[in-house]
């Protein structure tokens, strides 16, 4: 951390000072996400609280002068430490800047500012006939922003596809503190570089998202969830690949594995059946005519693939039931143990059995609990270990893990990260997956949109 009276005392000028923190007490809680690292290292030099892009403009200068960090941040829920200070720095928290400014029904678009959390974005278009697909877990927290820093997907991702695929237009606060357009108001652009997608993953290093225009599409009619039990991970990826061979597309095919299956009742108690190996959770969606005719062909494939059981909703309050119970797993493993990892790897579909079982084998060798959850329509799995930091034996295992199964997941064809971003927590392993060209390509492009490294380094590379 550097001497940072002079940087405080300018920024206390520039914006208004209440809008400002600098304790040592303040910045404590600002130096944590939910990546849930072991030890806090560093504590920002300031938090600032943003409402206007001339504010975030007036922050970008004082800390160019200073050469001093900006580090993003939403609502602080990424779990791989993304919006960490790593060297001090000015964390500059969005959530002053939440405005929805705009649902253009006409042109099926939403201009945001980044603070807006995603959740609300979709109940105001929803009450109009509009639909925002993105749906990552923590979505009744987390933030436009930060989905956009983290190229967040979930569950919807299988049929809508993630965030990266409804961005039509970003403004960027450029480490000049000049201001970027990326895109245009039209869900066709094929006008020079696609700079929105690169944007989309970015993490806050190339530049500071301060309004959004998204995408929206029509909002289905009706929609249904069932939850099905199988006897074996192989004949649950059958069955997903059989629902896709029959053409039918699904919303979600989500998967929990048993020790998910078995954490997740004890913790809400949603009638899930604790004794199967594991469950797909499967959304159909679209007109009120079609839901009952996706809902048999998936039923009968399901059955042919020696389903154990299956379980529907009826009504709102299952459906609501059912997901709640899927989106609960992170928080039922917190009870398990003091801490919780969460990781995010992803494979060929193909070879989704394989990483699931290979998971389990590498957790059983260090001795660690793990439950699985993830995508399974996206060959995505979230393996969540509950552990205890302060068990220097326990923590050492668990980071053996951690390596063993990048590793699967690269002899598998797969990356390590599919939704979650890569921040400070995965750095480390991305050349596991990302070749060394590919890597000295994004520096060269990290330097010249950000050449004194002020825009959150350290993150990714």
């Amino acid at each position: 951390m550097l001497n940072s009276k002079p940087l405080i005392k300018e920024l206390k000028k520039n914006l208004s000072p209440e809008n400002v923190l600098s304790t040592v007490e303040e910045c404590y809680a600002y130096a944590q996400d939910a990546a849930n690292s072991r030890r806090i290292k560093n504590i920002p030099d300031a938090v600032v609280f943003v409402r206007t892009v001339e504010d975030v403009q007036r922050v970008v200068m004082n800390a160019r002068k200073y050469k001093i960090p900006i580090i993003c941040r939403g609502a602080g829920t990424n779990v791989v430490g993304a919006c960490r200070v790593e060297h001090g720095g000015i964390i500059l928290n969005f959530s002053k800047m939440n405005k929805i400014l705009e649902i253009n029904r006409e042109n099926m678009t939403a201009r945001v500012q980044p603070g807006v959390v995603l959740g609300d974005l979709q109940k105001a278009v929803e009450e109009i006939g509009l639909f925002y697909p993105p749906d990552p877990s923590n979505l009744k927290v987390s933030t436009i922003g930060g989905s956009i820093a983290q190229a967040s997907g979930g569950a919807k991702t299988f049929k809508y596809g993630s965030t990266k695929d409804y961005v039509l237009d970003l403004q960027v606060v450029m480490a000049d503190g000049r201001i970027l357009r990326t895109g245009s108001n039209t869900v066709k652009n094929a006008t020079g570089y696609n700079l929105s997608t690169l944007f989309v993953g970015s993490e806050g290093t190339l530049g500071i998202v301060t309004e959004a225009v998204l995408k929206l599409i029509p909002k289905p009619e009706a929609e249904k969830v069932l939850m099905a039990y199988f006897d074996s991970v192989e004949s649950a990826v059958q069955a997903v690949n059989m629902i896709i061979e029959q053409k039918v597309f699904p919303a979600t095919i989500d998967f929990m594995d048993k020790n998910a299956i078995q954490t997740v009742e004890k913790f809400y108690p949603a009638g899930l059946l604790c004794d199967k190996e594991c469950a797909l959770v499967i959304e159909v969606d679209g007109f009120k005519s079609s839901i009952d005719y996706q809902q048999k062909i998936i039923e009968d494939i399901l059955y042919k693939c020696n389903a154990a059981d299956i379980q529907c909703s009826h009504n709102q309050e299952e459906y609501e039931r059912i997901w709640t119970a899927r989106r609960s797993s992170m928080g039922a493993c917190a009870k398990l143990k003091p801490n919780v990892t969460t990781d995010d790897v992803i494979v060929p579909r193909e070879n989704l059995a394989k990483l699931v079982r290979g998971i389990n084998k590498i957790c059983e060798k260090h001795n660690l609990t793990a439950c699985l959850v993830g995508h399974v329509g996206d060959g995505s799995v979230h393996p969540q270990i509950p552990i205890d930091y302060s068990d220097e034996d326990e923590y050492k295992r668990y980071k053996l893990a951690k390596s063993e199964i990048y590793d699967l997941t690269a002899r598998l064809g797969g990356i390590i990260s599919g939704e979650h971003g890569i921040g400070a927590e995965k750095r480390e392993y991305i050349s596991k997956v990302v070749n060394n060209v590919a890597i000295d390509y994004m520096r060269k492009i990290k330097s010249t949109f950000d050449p004194d490294n002020i825009l959150n380094p350290y993150k990714i590379f």
